[in-house]
């Protein structure tokens, strides 16, 4: 590791962000020398308001490490098993009895992602405030073809944790938010941090509005913006739209929550360490990632919720991106070196087609380790 400098550590968050077009940015780094926050620019384009840790923001798929929270804490109880079938919980999942929860939790069911359906993007777009549910969005996952037997192989579908929400809410009989209240954030001190009602689609202060260039296509399918989009948002001739208030309850289970820097980075390290599950099922947590490209070994592996990469023999990270419109934030824990990097930007994608969180992730890690470059670290598809 290097000694960190604070100063350092804020220029070049500066530098990324004003790089990247990227309104307002909080970069939080915890470590044994220290914490460490750089915050540059505004929450609101034109109101010159400061982000800091406690802004909150909407942290998209960042939610995924608490719905499998949920499920490992059920398992653990012994009111579910890893190996049951979703048919057992949710009715006419197709293939339903041969996958299980262990293939939901690890992007492994085969399920086509109901966020890469063309048409979903077009109704978020025409229809921001839209609330929906989770039968909605699996009935167009169901729409179309399984991509692979479960179990066979790796593709990040937001439908495998619409159907683990469904688990968590039959198993323990009440609504996903007041679950993850009851057994995360309460008693893990998270008093930034909430997973909001359907109908709501504010979020509390102090917080950040969220940007984009274009239509949340760009955020929910991974493609880069077109030649004349990224010459006009480089020229300033195009400016981001607000999706601040876009109904994020087609994300709920995969990616709904709203929380701050601050309590990511509580959540994060609490979960990596331990004061979450018991002995038995946090080593089952820690070992769950597998490959999501086998033929990469450099590449990420996904596993109960969490990806895991060795950035270095002595750097392994455990993390998750989360990416929607509007948003886009990674919280990730290093337990060998114990350190704990939080990030978040009001800009999904920078007009170059980057994922704001992955280059600030990138000017994070230069500034904490000594790495042999390049620190490959990737978001899976998106909600990420």
């Amino acid at each position: 590791m290097k000694t960190i400098d604070p100063a350092a550590l804020q220029a070049a968050v500066a530098a990324t962000a004003t790089e990247l077009k990227i309104p307002g940015a909080v970069v939080e780094v915890r470590t044994p020398q220290g914490d460490f926050t750089a915050a540059v620019g505004t929450t609101q384009r034109g109101a010159g308001v400061p982000p800091s840790g406690d802004t909150h923001v909407r942290i998209a798929s960042i939610t995924k490490t608490m719905t499998s929270a949920v499920i490992v804490l059920l398992a653990q109880e012994g009111k579910l098993r890893f190996s049951d079938s979703i048919s057992t919980y949710v009715p006419d999942v197709p293939d339903g009895e041969h996958i299980t929860i262990a293939n939901l939790l690890q992007m492994r069911s085969g399920l086509y992602g109901y966020t890469n359906d063309p048409a979903f993007a077009a109704t978020l777009d025409a229809e921001p405030a839209k609330v929906w549910t989770a039968q909605e969005v699996l009935a167009i996952a169901f729409r179309h073809p399984p991509l692979f037997p479960p179990g066979t192989a790796y593709d990040y579908s937001n439908t495998n944790y619409a159907l683990l929400g469904l688990v968590a809410e039959k198993v323990d009989g009440k609504p996903l938010g007041q679950d993850f209240q009851d057994r995360l954030y309460g008693p893990i001190g998270l008093k930034q941090t909430v997973l909001p009602a359907s109908t709501e689609t504010s979020i509390p202060d102090p917080y950040s509005h969220g940007y984009m260039y274009g239509g949340s296509a760009y955020a929910l399918v991974d493609t880069p913006y077109p030649p004349d989009v990224q010459a006009a948002a480089k020229a300033g001739t195009l400016q981001p739209i607000d999706y601040t208030n876009q109904n994020s309850s087609y994300a709920t289970a995969a990616g709904g929550a709203i929380s701050t820097a601050d309590d990511l980075a509580i959540w994060m390290r609490a979960l990596v360490e331990g004061q979450v599950f018991n002995a038995d099922f946090q080593r089952q947590w820690l070992d769950s990632p597998q490959p999501t490209d086998p033929a990469e070994p450099a590449a990420p592996q996904y596993g109960y919720g969490i990806e895991r990469q060795d950035f270095a023999p002595d750097v392994t990270m455990y993390y998750h991106f989360g990416e929607l419109p509007g948003f886009n934030a990674f919280s990730g824990y290093d337990p060998g070196n114990k350190v704990t990097i939080v990030l978040w930007s009001n800009l999904t994608v920078s007009p170059d087609s980057r994922p704001t969180a992955n280059a600030l992730l990138l000017t994070a890690v230069d500034q904490v380790y000594r790495l042999p470059p390049p620190v490959p670290v990737s978001p899976p598809t998106t909600t990420r």
